[in-house]
């Protein structure tokens, strides 16, 4: 997505239980009565993608709108890469590189993570299969997305 944030505005949510954050901002497109388009791709949420319209209301005027529920799928689905040790910047633009061509665009979260969209006329088995293989060799890790437990964005609880 652009870089241009014009019009766009933040909405939030709570992630109490992920294992990297505790809560994830993101880019929005306002489409007015609480409804906003997901403009950027989630770097923690489960069960939410890219140009996904969300209902969200803020719980304070000072607070920035809460993402309650998905309202339109997109048809966009998200993944995660942790990139390991050995794999060096070069060989990390290779492997983005490769993902682009597969009809995916890439953002980057960390020198080491990056959040992988993939648009509804890619194949997004080819692109998992591909990312498995690397997982195999030791180049990276990564996981799908999608709804973790029903009705949240959130990750599945510890084990006590």
């Amino acid at each position: 997505m652009s870089e241009d944030h014009d019009g766009l505005t933040k909405v939030h949510i709570d992630l109490p239980n992920h294992w990297q954050s505790k809560g994830e901002s993101m880019w929005a497109r306002p489409l007015g009565d609480d409804l906003y388009e997901i403009h950027n791709v989630p770097f923690c949420a489960y069960g939410l993608n890219c140009l996904d319209v969300v209902l969200a209301t803020a719980d304070a005027p000072d607070l920035k709108p809460e993402i309650r529920k998905v309202v339109r799928r997109s048809g966009n689905q998200t993944l995660r890469v942790i990139y390991e040790g050995k794999t060096d910047r070069d060989q990390q633009n290779e492997i983005i590189d490769t993902i682009r061509g597969m009809d995916a665009w890439v953002e980057r979260s960390s020198k080491t993570m990056i959040c992988i969209n993939i648009n509804p006329s890619a194949d997004y088995q080819a692109i998992c299969n591909y990312l498995f293989t690397l997982e195999q060799d030791g180049w990276l890790q990564y996981e799908t997305c999608e709804e973790r437990v029903a009705g949240s964005f959130d990750d599945l609880p510890d084990a006590a």
